[in-house]
């Protein structure tokens, strides 16, 4: 089940959390894999660790240049490109009227136009791969629930989720309107244990009026019907999921893996 032999990948923002994981674990079945980010010391420990299946290459999402170039360099290493995870993200944690200008614009950099840019980038090396594959190429785009409801702690970050969720769906359609035989879906995580997890925590702590944590832990976790946040590999197996075969009548989806929190 989720295997990926054979199979080559690009993950964006993989020098740690999900990304890490999903890279992890998809070297665990079977893929070769390009680290991306621009965390460039995390981001070769990551891929040291992975060993002989896995390479750093550094990756500004925003950067067209940046792109092309791990694009080429993972083409030029394994042959091919099978798997693209848009990955790389930002979460701001400031209400409307706090937020400047000049951080809308790098929240949109980020979560927007890295998206585009890695599918843009990719594509001809996914088209191609796709020709050779029983059951084509993929793109898995991490959006989030709040791409899906309304956010109480980041109205920003949330539209530009719900961009990528739709953006996901259109693309879905266009590849296979055109017949590139790319499958796109996104990934919808709740409140995960990680850096950014921790970003939304603290944003919820300031916003109760309190710099306690813990205490915005707790309320999340209470309002979960599962009882606790996700950790990294509750998101990287969907990952995997979406972008192995067992997924192959899978494209313009969205699969949530939250806890329950949007079930409410």
């Amino acid at each position: 089940m989720n295997r990926l032999d054979g199979m080559v990948a690009l993950i964006s923002g993989a020098a740690r959390g999900i990304g890490a994981e999903t890279a992890r674990l998809m070297v665990e079945a079977g893929a070769k894999l390009a680290i991306a980010d621009v965390l460039d010391e995390r981001g070769r420990e990551t891929a040291r660790v992975l060993g002989e299946a896995a390479v750093y290459v550094h990756l500004d999402v925003t950067s067209e240049a940046d792109w092309q170039e791990a694009v080429d360099t993972v083409v030029g290493r394994w042959g091919k490109l099978d798997i693209l995870v848009n990955n790389a993200g930002l979460f701001l944690g400031k209400d409307i009227e706090a937020a400047s200008l000049a951080e809308w614009h790098r929240l949109c950099a980020v979560n927007l136009t890295g998206v585009f840019l890695g599918t843009k980038l990719t594509l001809p090396a996914l088209r191609e791969a796709a020709k050779a594959s029983p059951h084509g190429s993929v793109i898995v785009n991490l959006a989030s629930t709040a791409g899906i409801v309304g956010s109480t702690q980041d109205p920003l970050y949330s539209m530009t989720k719900g961009g990528a969720t739709l953006f996901t769906k259109s693309a879905a359609l266009e590849f296979a309107r055109k017949g590139y035989r790319i499958r796109v879906n996104s990934m919808h995580p709740g409140t995960i244990d990680t850096e950014m997890g921790d970003q939304v925590l603290a944003t919820r702590a300031r916003n109760l009026g309190t710099n306690d944590i813990e205490m915005a832990r707790r309320q999340v976790i209470d309002r979960l019907p599962i009882g606790r946040m996700g950790t990294p590999t509750d998101i990287a197996k969907g990952i995997v999921f979406l972008a192995s075969d067992d997924a192959a009548f899978m494209t313009g989806a969205g699969l949530v893996i939250d806890g329950g929190i949007t079930a409410q």
